[in-house]
């Protein structure tokens, strides 16, 4: 993954992700249109395909809705960058293809910067900055969810196969 950071502060919660306004649907297409609405109402004009979220502590508490990942994925997010996530958005991202990853130093990434998320061998690389830093590599398993797409397209695999 690689792509343009986008920068929020602490405390996202998933009423910023996806306004509770908006969940009369769940169709992707639909909720990408709002993502990030309420903390940047130009967001979605702004990114482009691939950009990269890169945010402070606590990303996506609040309720537990699987909109919010799915309006992000939906929107074009091609991963979100944070010190922590919210145990409930966490595990919700990856079931929808999301990929997500705690970087204790992501404060320093910078809006406007370019960075590439190595996955597998857990780095993050600030091509802006010249600068990587390491996390805990995410589970073979996650990393399988997000191949897929998602649990659903994991479990299909899987019956499949």
């Amino acid at each position: 993954m690689e792509g343009k950071v986008w920068k929020f502060g602490d405390n996202i919660d998933t009423d910023l992700i996806i306004a509770a306004r908006y969940l009369n649907t769940s169709e992707p297409k639909q909720l990408a249109k709002y993502v990030m609405e309420d903390a940047d109402p130009h967001f979605v004009q702004k990114m482009q395909v691939g950009d990269i979220i890169v945010a402070g502590e606590n990303f996506g508490c609040g309720s537990s809705r699987e909109h919010a990942p799915i309006a992000l994925k939906a929107a074009g997010v091609s991963a979100i960058v944070a010190p922590t996530f919210a145990r409930i958005f966490y595990r919700n991202a990856f079931n929808m293809g999301l990929p997500i990853f705690e970087l204790p130093q992501a404060n320093e990434i910078e809006e406007g910067d370019r960075i590439k998320i190595e996955m597998s061998s857990g780095e993050v690389i600030n091509l802006t900055k010249g600068k990587s830093y390491k996390f805990t590599p995410i589970p073979e398993f996650m990393q399988e969810l997000v191949k897929a797409g998602g649990l659903i397209n994991f479990a299909k695999n899987e019956l499949n196969a």
